[in-house]
């Protein structure tokens, strides 16, 4: 068996801006959650860009001496 509701145009107006304005509200929420998680997930990469930088600016004068050591090996056996 059904249930049938009658209402007036007014009340099913009031009905139809009622849900309306309860998608309009979990629309911003979710906006609000999207932009958040957007804005840590840039913070880390941020980060992580900033840590991988460092450590290629410190590896950079390791290999430059590393590869000097190298040649100044190869120079070394090709007098001797």
């Amino acid at each position: 068996m059904r249930t049938i509701y009658v209402v007036s145009h007014s009340q099913l107006e009031e009905i139809k801006r009622k849900q309306r304005q309860d998608e309009l509200e979990n629309l911003e929420t979710s906006r609000k959650r999207l932009e958040e998680t957007y804005q840590s997930r840039i913070k880390i990469i941020d980060e992580r860009e900033h840590e991988l930088y460092e450590e290629l600016k410190a590896l950079a004068p390791a290999e430059k001496k590393t590869e000097l050591t190298a040649e100044e090996t190869e120079q070394r056996s090709v007098k001797t």
